[in-house]
Order: C-alpha cells, then structure tokens, then sequence
C-alpha cells in the first residue's frame, strides 16, 4: 500500500468539492476541512477552475492531500498534477486514463461498479478503486457480492454517503474511505460556515475512529 493509499484508509472520509469561487473559498475550506481532522479533499473538474483550487487548497496547507475528481480527459490530469493535484478520481473506468496517470505515476481511482469493470480494473494491477455511484448502484451489499471474486480491491464508495449511513460503509473491511459531500455542501460553501463544515468533519471522525 503506497503513501496515498495509507492516508486515506487513515481519514477514512473524503470530502468530494465542487467550488464555484476558488479565489473566495479554497483556502477557507481547506483550514475548515483541517481543523475537522480531514486534510483530504477531492476537488470536481464539474466546476471551471478546479485546477486552481487545488492550487490554493495546497497553498493555504501544504500537508493536505489534495486530488481531482470528474476526471475524464488527459488535459484535465495535466491540469490537475501542475497545481498539486496528488491523486486522480474519474466517474468511470476509462483504461486509456488509468495508463496515462499509471505513465505519470499518480495514483489513481477510476468509477466501477459491475464485475466486467473490476476484472478490467484488476488487469490494469489497481489495488483501490471508487465505487460510483455507490447508494443507486447497490451500495453496501453489492460492494459485499463483489468482493467475494475480487478480494484484492479496496473501495471508496462515493454516492449517496451521509453521516446516517457512514458507520455501515466504514465498518465493512473492504471499505477504505468513502467519499461524501454532506460537509462540503453548496449551501455551506455559499454561506462560508466554516465552523459547520468542520463541525460535520470532527463528527465523521468520531464515527471512523471506532474502526481505523
């Protein structure tokens, strides 16, 4: 297990951000997310300007694990690593992706939710992979079901995860962190309450401490 894989089987919650106003927010955030005890955060290409919100996220703390998600282009992987972008995430499995962050040696977490996609995933040598969208795509049972022919994976569901169902993910061991907007809300963000999102961060923590 590589470094990046290591902090986040740690933290266990990664905030999945859509930040329509970097120059306003990412810094805010990011000491918001820190003060939670969650320095990880997977920035959206859904929303212009992600690149430079990792940038400023990195920035205003520099020990923050800071990756892209919605990844879909090689452009986008570009933009992403020269602002400091530390992993990669993509709605889906795309080899094409996966070899190209595999050439640039960045760890990366491609969408797979059907046994065709873990058998694809497990040719390409991936050891974690995002489980996308997890609540409308079975969730936890499936996860389960296809663990049984493909021991080798960690997941990182994403979709539909909430402080109501983060114990049930967290508890199952093939779960390695799951990926959540509940703190990280276009409300919250818009409103710039930092002391809910790290309120909502501590509260994820206390749930993940009981297993990690």
């Amino acid at each position: 297990m590589n470094r990046i894989h290591t902090i986040l089987e740690q933290t266990g919650i990664v905030p999945v951000i859509k930040l329509d106003n970097p120059e306003r927010d990412a810094a805010n955030l990011a000491q918001a997310l820190c003060r939670g005890e969650v320095p990880v955060a997977e920035v959206t290409f859904r929303a212009p300007g992600a690149a430079k919100a990792i940038g400023l996220m990195r920035d205003a703390c520099p020990d923050m694990l800071v990756g892209a998600g919605t990844v879909t282009t090689r452009e986008q992987i570009d933009e992403a690593l020269e602002a400091g972008g530390a992993f990669i995430v993509s709605p889906g499995l795309d080899p094409d992706l996966v070899l190209y962050c595999q050439e640039r040696s960045v760890p990366v977490f491609p969408g797979c939710t059907t046994a065709s996609e873990y058998h694809s995933a497990l040719k390409l040598g991936l050891e974690l992979i995002k489980f996308f969208p997890a609540e409308q795509s079975g969730g936890l049972s499936k996860i389960k079901a296809l663990a049984a022919p493909f021991p080798q994976f960690r997941v990182m569901p994403t979709g539909g995860i909430s402080l109501q169902n983060l114990e049930s993910y967290i508890s199952c061991p093939v779960i390695a962190a799951c990926g959540g907007s509940y703190m990280v809300t276009p409300e919250l963000i818009e409103s710039q309450n930092w002391p809910e999102v790290t309120r909502l961060c501590q509260e994820s923590r206390q749930i993940i401490k009981k297993y990690r």
